[in-house]
Formats: structure tokens, sequence, C-alpha cells
């Protein structure tokens, strides 16, 4: 048994180190002379994660001059290689005699105690050709805060579904707010009670994560990232009443070894909302 749970152990612990890549990432990145910038401030935010494979934005910054480009990303975690590919400009400004690079970077995770790194180079190609742009290498360091605002992972399907939405102007109710320890949560819905037929909608900080889904004994699943010392806010919106009025829930968080059960309620006047913060070293 012993030999057996050596490899399961081994297993958990590479799954969560893979794990901790969310979050934000800071420090410097250089580019090559002939290149804009010698130097660039920069920040990674891998926002989603699964299976090693990840994604999310990368701004770059000197001043006011900076871009912002989202990514794609895969972890090795037998070498700690990564390797991230840019691929859109999704703001940017910079001087008019320069182009954005959509890069590709080459990354080695270590950890030093509780210090974590990412250290490796870069080279890329100028936005909307195929001019190569002067390569570099890069440094960056887990930080505590984002200096910019911190993005929600959301499908394609559900943002192309929210483009089109049309939400009532309805006050929010604060349930709870909770101080959690984990960038991991779990968020179970369940309907209240009597199963009625209510039907909810359900957005984390302004951001569609369920489209109106009903609520029945089965729980609707949500597996959130969160990113420390950043406000989140879930809130419910009733898309209808259900046969028995108003529209109630139960919703279970799961944060690590800590489980919160809330009975939440949202009318056609008001929509529930839980308020949560991840905090390091907030045990």
């Amino acid at each position: 048994m012993r030999f057996l749970l050596l490899p399961l152990l081994l297993g958990w612990s590479v799954l969560t180190h893979a794990q901790l890549l969310t979050g934000v990432w800071g420090g410097i990145r250089t580019q090559n002379a002939g290149g804009c910038f010698p130097t660039y401030s920069t920040e990674l935010h891998i926002i989603y994660m699964q299976n090693n494979s990840f994604m999310g934005n990368v701004y770059s910054f000197d001043n006011d001059k900076y871009t912002k480009i989202n990514f794609t990303g895969k972890y090795n975690p037998l070498t700690n290689r990564i390797v991230i590919i840019e691929n859109a400009v999704l703001q940017y400004n910079v001087p008019d005699s320069c182009v954005p690079c959509i890069k590709t970077y080459e990354l080695i995770l270590s950890r030093n105690g509780q210090a974590e790194s990412l250290q490796g180079e870069w080279h890329g190609h100028e936005m909307g050709n195929n001019h190569d742009c002067q390569p570099g290498k890069i440094s960056l360091s887990r930080l505590g805060k984002s200096n910019f605002p911190v993005d929600v992972y959301q499908n394609d399907t559900l943002a192309r579904m929210q483009k089109e939405l049309k939400l009532q102007n309805r006050q929010k109710e604060v349930v709870q707010s909770i101080p959690i320890d984990t960038a991991f949560i779990k968020i179970e819905l369940y309907d209240n009670a009597e199963i009625d037929d209510d039907t909810v909608s359900v957005f984390l900080n302004n951001t569609l994560l369920l489209y109106r889904k009903r609520l029945t004994g089965k729980p609707l699943v949500l597996d959130v990232n969160v990113f420390p010392n950043t406000d989140y806010e879930l809130m419910m919106y009733a898309e209808n009443l259900g046969r028995i009025p108003p529209n109630t829930s139960l919703m279970v968080i799961t944060a690590g070894r800590k489980r919160y059960q809330l009975h939440l309620s949202s009318t056609e006047q008001k929509s529930a909302v839980v308020k949560f913060k991840y905090e390091r070293g907030n045990k």
C-alpha cells in the first residue's frame, strides 16, 4: 500500500503546483538593441488553468505607454518548462514609430523557499505583419497585487451571450462578505427547499458565468480561480421567480478546508450578492 500511495502523492503534488501558476506575476522584460524600449515593466495574469494548459493576459508598460495582449500557454510539470504564445492585442498605446509585438515566451519555473520566479527568453513578430521583433529576456516573480484590473475567465459562448444581454436595473443585496485563504473556490447552487423551476443567471465581477440555468436538487457548479487582494462580487440574477416566489437558492462555497452555506433570495427588484476576497496568510 505504501508503494501505491507514493505515486498518488507525487501526482497530487504536481497537480497542486501546476494549479498555483494562476495569479499575478510581475517583473522586467528586456529587448535587444533596435527595439522601441530596452526595458519594459511586465505583468502576467494567468486567470485560468486546466490540465497544465492555461490562458490569461500580459501587460507591458513604461509610464503611459502600454500593451495588453491575451495568451495561451502550456506547462510541463516534469521539466518546469513553460511556453506562452500571445494571440491578440486587446489594447495599446505606443509611439507612432513603434508596433506592438506578438510574442512567444520560453520560461522556466523555479522555487526558492516561498519565493517563485519565471525566467527565460522571448521572440516575436510585429502586429499585422511577419516582421521579426528584436528578441529579449524576461524575469518575473509572483506578486501579491496587480497594478491592473483582473479579468474573470469566461468562455467564448458566454462572452457572445453577454453582449446580447439586456438586464433590468436591480438593487444589489449583500448577503455575506467572506475572507478566504485559498486561490481556488468551489461554488455550488441548489434550489432551496421545494424545487419550483427557479431559473438564474450568475455573474462574477459583472462577468456572466451561468446563463438562465434551472435550480434543482443537483448543484450547478462553478470552479473559480481568484487573485490575491482582489475584491470579488458574485451576483445571482433571477430570470424568473418559479412557482413559489421569490427565487431562492442554497449556495455552498468550499474554500480550502472551510465550507459556507448561504441562503439567497432574489426578486425582480433585487439581486442577491456574495462578496469574497483572498488574503494570503489569512488562516
